[in-house]
């Protein structure tokens, strides 16, 4: 059954091409990931998806509902957590989720219930008393999805959930958004970390510059690249010197650049390393380290979408996290 479906969502701000054509559907308790670097147009397909932003033209239908015309009609069924916090500082961690409770029209013995309840499964039961502006990023992270299920959604929408946290809290977030899915909640959730789409999600779409580029499981992602052999190479120098005379000398190696130091080769046959290493020394190289690597996700999303993985990891430095 269906949970979510778009059909050619399009979208400008003034003479950027937000979305173009955008399609894709999630199904009844799936966790589906909208995979992409800043700026893909991941936030802009949720505030559609939600009724934050009104689509140029294209279909949207949450549940049964069609709400390409009427925003705001599946609203009862939806969670949403969005990139930012939108919870109040000046409220302790417990009255602002009354007050979201109360937004949905929960009477108070049933919010009140329902705050201290997620307020204890969250881990955040000793702060329910402090005021949300002096939580960690962490705890805020966590409130802000215990407001956003609330009102046990059926559908919940997350925005790069774990954006800007430290490891030990990221961790649990991940755990918490794979508890609730067990428990029958459906997930769109958006990321720009490759290693937590793949951790998380069954399926997922890479989006770039507004467009879908693939949509599939993770398994059918990955089935290509399984019997690939692959391995990294690690110079003490910054300059490798001319990656086309290396692979002059080895031409049933894929050899290429990542990064000023490193070295990437793949092979469809097991890779001498021996023979390799020898060749850069000759060439007044230093090998630091030589080693053989699992082709992952971001292999494929390399090869998808022709972003290379450090520019993903960039955005996850400049972020904090």
């Amino acid at each position: 059954m269906k949970a979510i479906v778009a059909e050619k969502l399009t979208k400008r701000f003034g003479e950027v091409q937000a979305l173009q054509d955008v399609s894709f559907v999630v199904h009844q308790r799936e966790l589906f990931g909208f995979l992409g670097p800043n700026g893909a147009g991941k936030t802009t397909t949720i505030n559609i998806l939600t009724g934050l932003a009104r689509p140029d033209s294209g279909v949207i239908r949450i549940g049964d509902i069609d709400c390409t015309d009427n925003p705001k009609a599946a609203q009862h069924l939806i969670g949403v957590v969005p990139d930012e916090s939108n919870l109040y500082p000046e409220l302790t961690g417990f009255q602002n989720l009354c007050f979201c409770a109360s937004l949905y029209g929960l009477k108070k013995s049933e919010r009140e219930s329902r705050a201290s309840e997620l307020l204890k499964s969250f881990g955040l039961a000793e702060a329910a008393s402090r005021k949300f502006g002096g939580y960690s990023k962490g705890m805020k992270r966590k409130l802000t999805i215990a407001a956003g299920i609330i009102h046990n959604p059926s559908i919940l929408f997350l925005d790069e959930p774990t954006t800007g946290i430290d490891v030990a809290s990221a961790r649990q977030i991940r755990q918490l958004i794979s508890h609730l899915n067990l428990s029958g909640t459906t997930i769109l959730l958006t990321t720009h970390y490759i290693e937590e789409a793949e951790r998380l999600c069954a399926r997922l779409a890479f989006i770039v510059s507004g467009r879908i580029v693939q949509t599939d499981t993770i398994e059918n992602l990955l089935q290509p690249i399984k019997q690939r052999h692959v391995m990294e190479i690690a110079l003490n120098n910054k300059e490798t010197g001319s990656l086309e005379a290396m692979a002059s000398a080895f031409p049933d190696l894929v050899i290429e650049r990542r990064e000023e130091n490193k070295i990437r080769v793949e092979s469809s046959e097991p890779i001498r390393a021996g023979a390799l290493v020898r060749y850069l020394e000759e060439r007044g190289l230093e090998v630091m380290e030589a080693r053989r690597i699992h082709p992952s996700l971001e292999d494929v999303f390399v090869r998808i979408t022709g972003i290379e993985a450090g520019a993903m990891k960039k955005e996850r430095e400049r972020s904090g996290s």
